[in-house]
């Protein structure tokens, strides 16, 4: 008899175990709610019916929208203009993302040093990272105007030029200068991760390299390079997918030109959405950005589990 009754009496607990837990946890499911409901409606609803989408000739100005399979694909790989457009992105990143982690990694190289007012200094550095990017677009194209702006203005005096340059109504000026400026504001962000790589070197690292005979830059190339390499990584996938993500300087400064000099990926999906309302094919040439970004992101993680090997 004790034996019959035994097993109910578990299970009985058990029962009343997890009701016990689920009232208890039942604030915290309450809280978890409303943004698990966003996330679903906002992201995975909103991914959901992109793809849907991809499928269709739709436009908010069409009451049809009809179902025509793959032919948004087929034209995104057809379209000209469309691969001009990721031309320009792959210039904008090659520039840009190298340069901006070199010059943050020599600027954070030279902050790590025992400088007096360093502090201020990185402070002074990290600025235009939390400046909004709309206002400092707005103050760069200003710079860069061909009337009234200061680059013309002091190359003029100093007789390195002889007229206003048009950097940004110049094909081949337009899209170095959108290249400066997001390297200045850059910078800051590839030096203070670098700076918080280099503080976490072991000292005991470099004692050894100098017990070796090693100089400073022979300790530079053998111990800080490499144990930044995790770094690196980090900082060359996080620039080559804000890079390909390039828009608010594009938008504000040159709206693509000249002659589509400057159209990169993200702007000609802008375009293609809200110019011309092709909502249909603007979610293809998302799904087509997000393929580009997902095959780079693979390709540098595993160089960087090879070169570990």
């Amino acid at each position: 008899m004790t034996t019959a009754t035994a097993p109910a009496t578990t299970v009985g607990r058990h029962r009343h175990g997890l009701w016990w837990r689920v009232r208890r946890n039942g604030s915290a499911y309450g809280f978890l709610a409303v943004p698990l409901l966003l996330f679903m409606v906002f992201t995975v609803f909103a991914l959901v019916f992109a793809f849907y989408l991809t499928f269709h000739e739709w436009s908010i100005i069409e009451p049809e929208r009809p179902f025509v399979g793959l032919q948004n694909y087929s034209d995104m790989l057809a379209d000209e203009s469309y691969l001009r457009s990721i031309v320009n992105t792959f210039y904008f990143t090659g520039v840009s993302v190298p340069v901006t982690m070199a010059i943050g990694l020599l600027v954070a190289l030279l902050l790590n040093l025992p400088l007096r007012g360093r502090g201020i200094i990185r402070t002074l550095y990290f600025l235009p990272v939390v400046t909004p990017f709309v206002v400092i677009a707005i103050v760069w194209k200003w710079l860069y105007n061909g009337d009234f702006g200061l680059f013309n203005y002091y190359l003029m005096q100093t007789g390195i030029i002889e007229s206003p340059l048009l950097f940004l109504a110049d094909p081949d000026l337009a899209m170095p200068s959108v290249i400066a400026m997001s390297i200045w504001s850059g910078v800051g962000f590839s030096m203070v991760i670098y700076l918080a790589a280099l503080q976490a070197v072991p000292f005991q690292l470099y004692e050894a390299a100098r017990v070796d005979g090693a100089t400073r830059l022979q300790q530079l190339w053998h111990v800080t390079i490499p144990q930044l390499r995790p770094t690196t990584v980090f900082l060359l996938v996080i620039g080559i997918i804000n890079s390909f993500q390039v828009f608010t300087q594009i938008f504000i400064m040159t709206s693509g030109g000249p002659v589509e000099r400057t159209t990169t990926v993200v702007y000609f999906i802008y375009n293609a959405a809200f110019k011309f309302y092709e909502f249909g094919y603007a979610s293809t040439l998302a799904f087509g950005l997000f393929a580009l970004l997902f095959v780079f992101t693979l390709v540098q993680l595993h160089l960087y589990r090879k070169g570990e090997q």
